[in-house]
């Protein structure tokens, strides 16, 4: 079983993340938000988890490899966009798309309560839950398993 390098604390976390993200090059976040958190959660029936939320305030999109497997992240000025445009809102009401694997696989966090959440790896072929595969507890867990060569299929 894999354990996440990220402590409790939120200042260790976010400081871990920024250390992988940049490592990685990921692009900074040249300007604000167009569209508040809170717009984004009335359409989709829950709150970001506080990780994801710093990455979408500070970072980019980004496409590339991060670690061993191939990963897209949208940028949040289109997300709602995409997520309605695949059908991710309508079919997966707990699910929010958050990018792709450069193949027939999105990547999406799901709301498992108020306060958890996973990040899976699910086709978009077939949208149903029941094909979701966990590849990370959080947006965090899910970043450092890459950066430390763990394989969504292994």
């Amino acid at each position: 079983m894999w354990m996440c390098r990220f402590g409790n604390d939120k200042h260790s976390m976010i400081s871990q993340l920024d250390a992988i993200l940049n490592k990685y090059n990921f692009s900074k976040r040249q300007f604000e938000l167009k569209i508040p958190f809170e717009t984004v959660k009335k359409e989709i029936g829950f709150e970001f988890p506080d990780d994801y939320k710093y990455y979408l305030a500070n970072f980019d999109y980004f496409e590339g490899f991060l670690g061993p497997e191939y990963l897209k992240l949208f940028a949040y000025d289109n997300l709602l966009e995409r997520n309605k445009e695949y059908g991710i809102i309508e079919a997966l009401p707990n699910t929010l798309m958050i990018g792709n694997n450069g193949s027939s696989e999105f990547i999406a966090i799901e709301c498992l309560n108020t306060k958890d959440f996973r990040v899976v790896l699910s086709p978009l072929i077939d949208l149903s839950d029941q094909y979701h595969i966990e590849i990370g507890t959080s947006f965090s867990d899910m970043i450092d398993r890459l950066d430390n060569g763990i394989e969504w299929f292994r």
